[in-house]
């Protein structure tokens, strides 16, 4: 029986010994740690170089490349010098094809799991093979090899500029404190560097034992990339909050194998030596080991993935709850608040609130960020497309520095020119407008207050219900499928545009998919709105008259997507009958925290929460874009909202959140406007009599009409 060493600068008390058969071998397998003594290491090595098959090197590195450039470890040289006859391997070729294909895996399993996620190496030098796998993913990667190395207090953050700093290019190469520093403050500089590195990665690649020093607040919500974690380690991540470990070492017998204990059993049991294995040798042991790289949950299965919603102030009101824009804003003339809307439009993008705590009762959570651009609807309309498509893009940017996998669009940045195509297209991240979701949640808002007030007969089986309905913006990017999604509700759709030619064009293109829709077509929503039981308007408008709401039918439901809306409260106070609603608002699942968007807590847009749907979701694509919506993503996006929790918030209005004592108030006031009007009917006098009149008799009570 042969004997297979493994000597690691590692903790003793991780030792362990078995016997195996491998390769058709009888091998007897021991690991000995010497707690990060290299002397004693070193004795070690004389001591088995004569009784051992094979000898690994544990958390030692040989060599490895960078470039053009070959380094060579000075530890690893020292104890492979120490063997006279056995065969001595620090196995990083085994390292490096486990690590890689621990992450290809991780990516594929989970989906995109690595997408613009920012990953923080302890060494990109040692792991630069695993870098340029983890860049085919995201461009967001930090090194921390000045740090650790040389004590300098800063990181590099790409490939090239850790190729410069191992060609010894690169300035902090020969970057050197100021001699006023002391030593012991410039290593808790290091540290805090560190820490916070740590603090904003999303994914860590470092030796395990690296790890040991870092806790909760470093490490919570972690994917770390290792190898040889076996289950004291998994404790210790459990307790400091890791999320997942992904480990490409095997496992055999209860024990996992470090790389070049692996590799030493591989050169007993063949017989040859190092360099004498070949590429096609590894691939064939690794694939009949049939093991795959682990995929480790400390804390139980969870995933977070993350997103970015780009935001805007709707009005010069929304300056003013900063606060010295707020007392400037009480004593300056309105000239000044005109200039500083102007002066807005130019500023650059920035966070305004970090989204947290949403979790899908699928158990995955998504984390995001409100990116606020300056500029409000009329600064935004009254300016070439290129300029806010360079706002959103540097939105974007910001986004993809942040760690998001997919960006939104909000209220009118995303109307603006072709409605996300080019921005899209220049985007580093996935875009999305949010028209899908925001079309699919008007129809809910819609169809639940309909149901709520209880004006309308209810359907018979499969039967539409029986009322009319029209969309005001019929031809616009919401509401088109609004109104295909109508047509297969209502017994009568009227669509509204003022242009022709589309309106002709959506009508035929809807009878193509709803034969038997029952359709009308007008220019102006006035001729037909008194006939309506439920209007949608989802015009662009800009705040222009769209309808006269005196018109409208009593009890009338009228949901208003437009932002700003299409009617006023000046307006909607004058029409107490009549519902008006803003349409789109969802509930989030989970406990959400994130600063003030006008909405109660844990609501959101609809476009915002179509982002979220397909942060938790996984799909990092560019999902509605273009001003024409596409008929199965809005069926699609609603599909996923319900498979992630997302519901109809409670249903809002212009003064906010409307309850059921304000439904009842508008259905009784709508009832007793339809109620017919009884007209007095004067009576012709009687001709006077001698004898005394009868005292008339009081007419009984007329119950009132069931309606």
């Amino acid at each position: 029986m042969k004997t297979v060493i493994s000597i690691s600068l590692g903790a003793s008390s991780q030792d362990f010994e078995f016997t195996a058969n491998f390769l058709g071998r009888r091998l007897r397998v021991c690991r000995l740690g010497t707690d990060g003594s290299m002397a004693r290491a070193v004795k070690l090595v004389k001591k088995w170089d004569s009784q051992a098959s094979a000898i690994g090197l544990g958390l030692v590195k040989d060599s490895y490349s960078l470039g053009a450039r070959d380094f060579i470890e000075r530890d690893g040289l020292r104890l492979r010098q120490a063997a006279r006859q056995a065969p001595v391997t620090t196995g990083e070729r085994l390292a490096d094809i486990f690590l890689e294909w621990a992450v290809r895996h991780a990516q594929t399993e989970l989906g995109h799991y690595f997408d613009n996620a920012n990953v923080l190496f302890f060494s990109g030098m040692a792991q630069h093979k695993l870098a340029m796998t983890m860049s085919e993913y995201t461009p967001n990667l930090f090194f921390a090899d000045p740090l650790l190395q040389l004590g300098v207090p800063k990181l590099l953050t790409s490939l090239d500029a850790l190729q410069l700093y191992a060609s010894g290019a690169h300035h902090v190469a020969d970057w050197a404190p100021p001699r006023l520093v002391p030593q012991a403050l410039m290593k808790r500089w290091s540290e805090w560097v560190l820490r916070k590195a740590l603090h904003k990665a999303t994914v860590v690649v470092a030796p395990v034992h690296e790890l040991d020093r870092f806790g909760l607040e470093e490490l919570a919500g972690k994917t770390v990339i290792t190898a040889t974690v076996n289950d004291k380690r998994i404790a210790q991540f459990k307790d400091r909050g890791v999320h997942l470990v992904i480990d490409g070492s095997p496992v055999m017998q209860g024990h996992v194998l470090g790389s070049d204990l692996l590799d030493a059993m591989i050169l007993a049991a063949t017989g040859k030596a190092p360099d004498d294995l070949l590429e096609d040798d590894y691939l064939e042991i690794v694939a009949g080991l049939q093991s795959q790289p682990r995929l480790i949950y400390p804390n139980g299965y969870k995933r977070t993935n993350r997103f970015a919603f780009v935001i805007h102030p709707l009005s010069q009101e929304y300056f003013k709850v900063v606060k010295p824009i707020e007392m400037l804003s009480q004593v300056s003339p309105p000239v000044f608040m005109d200039s500083l809307e102007k002066l807005m439009a130019y500023a650059p993008p920035f966070v305004y609130s970090r989204v947290e705590g949403i979790r899908s009762p699928t158990g995955v959570e998504a984390e995001g960020w409100l990116i606020s651009v300056g500029g409000t609807p009329k600064e935004i309309m009254s300016r070439s497309p290129e300029f806010t498509y360079r706002r959103l893009l540097a939105a974007a940017e910001t986004a993809r520095r942040l760690g998001a996998q997919i960006m939104g669009l909000g209220a009118f940045t995303k109307v603006v020119g072709d409605a996300g195509v080019t921005v899209a297209k220049r985007s580093p991240l996935p875009i999305t407008t949010g028209n899908s979701y925001s079309a699919s949640a008007a129809l809910w808002a819609a169809h639940d207050a309909v149901l709520r007030m209880g004006l309308l007969p209810p359907p018979q089986g499969k039967e539409r219900v029986k009322f009319k309905a029209m969309v005001v913006g019929a031809t616009g990017a919401i509401g088109s499928a609004c109104a295909r999604l109508l047509v297969r509700a209502a017994e009568e759709v009227t669509l509204v545009s003022p242009e022709t030619a589309k309106l002709l064009a959506l009508k035929a293109s809807i009878l193509q998919e709803t034969p038997d829709a029952r359709l009308t077509l007008a220019s102006r929503a006035d001729t037909h709105i008194a006939e309506m039981d439920m209007v949608v308007t989802a015009t662009s408008g800009a705040g222009k008259k769209v309808l006269d709401i005196m018109k409208v039918k009593p009890g009338c439901v009228i949901t208003d997507v437009a932002r700003p809306l299409d009617l006023p409260p000046e307006e909607v106070a004058k029409r107490p009958d009549v519902l008006v609603i803003e349409s789109g608002e969802i509930q989030l699942p989970g406990e959400v925290r994130m600063k003030n968007i006008g909405l109660p807590k844990g609501v959101v847009y609809a476009c915002l929460a179509e982002t979220i749907v397909l942060a938790l979701e996984g799909r990092f694509e560019n999902f509605t874009v273009g001003r024409a919506i596409e008929w199965h993503k809005v069926r699609e996006i609603y599909q996923l909202g319900l498979k992630h929790g997302m519901r109809l918030a409670a249903i809002s209005g212009v003064n906010g959140v409307i309850t059921d004592a304000d439904m009842d108030r508008v259905r009784e006031l709508a009832l007793a406007a339809r109620a017919p009007r009884r007209v007095p009917v004067k009576r012709a006098r009687a001709p006077a009599k001698a004898t005394p009149a009868t005292p008339p008799v009081a007419p009984s009570p007329r119950r009132p009409r069931r309606r």
